[in-house]
């Protein structure tokens, strides 16, 4: 189906609209009515996800001297050096991404890059001059790195999960997810580990070494925010009762199986192949299942990251789940 807004960026088109898309893979153009109350969510869980952000930030990092990695350790550092306020040297140095950002990312995604950078500032403006907790960790810097990095991952997490940025090293971090499959906390990481060395000239080496500990922990929060509410178990099961097997699958845990066709190289008897996904808290159900049906079925389990479709991104009414 052709339309007159057809070029050859032209993707896909609906009865409500054109989706227009760059070379990043981005959606550029209008925006439809039905793609309204995404973006809706989308711009909360983004504000939300500042908030907790600059908490972590303020209350954890600016409190105890531990620096961030990323753009964010340098405004900590030019604040810990030239008290020079993270709220404005934030979005100076994001400028320069700004222009990167419109030209790779396209229009929505560079509105929602806006959006988390200027709102993390706004809260980080926010939060050093309405300090409504005293939190006094001074003297347990474990403490505070971790809430550090549970605090901060958990916010860049909902920012990402609802496909924005806070600008900086998140928008390479991005691409280097989108392109080349590059896990986000642990490209975040790379880059943290830059910015930390270089500040050693600040800290002292016990301060230097708690805030690995918390960017360590903030890559690995952001790795569970981005997949692990989608990851799963994937079992291969091998049975002679595989259809059995299978429609207790089913019925028990009203989970789906797939078969595929198999042959034993040693015996060279073809046999049906079941293949299931299910989440992590389902993995005993499913061995038990299994065994009630054939004790001496072989099954294996493996881990299912990035899972997509009923069940895990959308539910019965093919109505996605996701933020």
């Amino acid at each position: 189906m052709e339309s007159d807004c057809f070029d050859k960026s032209f993707i896909h088109v609906e009865h409500d609209g054109c989706f227009h898309y760059n070379e990043a893979g981005y959606q550029t153009e209008r925006v439809t009515d039905r793609m309204k109350p995404s973006i809706t969510k989308s711009i909360f869980w983004i504000l939300i996800g500042s908030a907790l952000m600059a908490f972590g930030l303020v209350y954890f990092n600016m409190e105890n001297n531990l620096v961030d990695g990323g753009f964010t350790g340098v405004t900590l550092i030019l604040y810990f050096t030239l008290q020079f306020d993270p709220a404005y040297s934030n979005l100076l140095l994001n400028i320069p991404l700004f222009i990167i950002g419109y030209k790779i990312l396209g229009k929505l995604v560079f509105l929602y890059t806006i959006l988390g950078t200027l709102s993390l500032s706004l809260f980080l403006w926010f939060f050093q001059r309405y300090k409504f907790l005293d939190l006094p960790l001074h003297d347990d810097l474990m403490l505070a790195a971790l809430f550090s990095g549970i605090t901060v991952g958990t916010g860049l997490g909902l920012v990402f999960r609802a496909g924005g940025t806070t600008g900086g090293v998140d928008i390479i971090a991005k691409l280097g997810y989108k392109y080349m499959n590059w896990s986000i906390g642990r490209t975040m990481f790379v880059f943290d580990a830059a910015v930390i060395s270089s500040s050693l000239f600040y800290l002292n080496y016990r301060e230097a070494m708690y805030t690995l500990v918390a960017v360590f922990i903030a890559a690995k929060v952001i790795d569970f925010i981005q997949q692990g509410a989608y990851s799963g178990k994937a079992a291969i099961i091998i049975s002679n009762h595989s259809t059995k097997i299978a429609k207790a699958i089913m019925k028990d845990m009203e989970r789906g199986a797939t078969t595929l066709k198999g042959e034993g190289t040693f015996t060279g008897d073809r046999k049906d192949v079941l293949y299931c996904v299910v989440g992590h808290h389902e993995m005993g159900k499913l061995k038990s299942v299994i065994k009630s049906v054939d004790p001496h079925a072989f099954v294996s389990m493996t881990d299912a990251q990035d899972v997509m479709g009923e069940g895990f991104t959308l539910d019965e009414y093919k109505r996605p789940l996701e933020i």
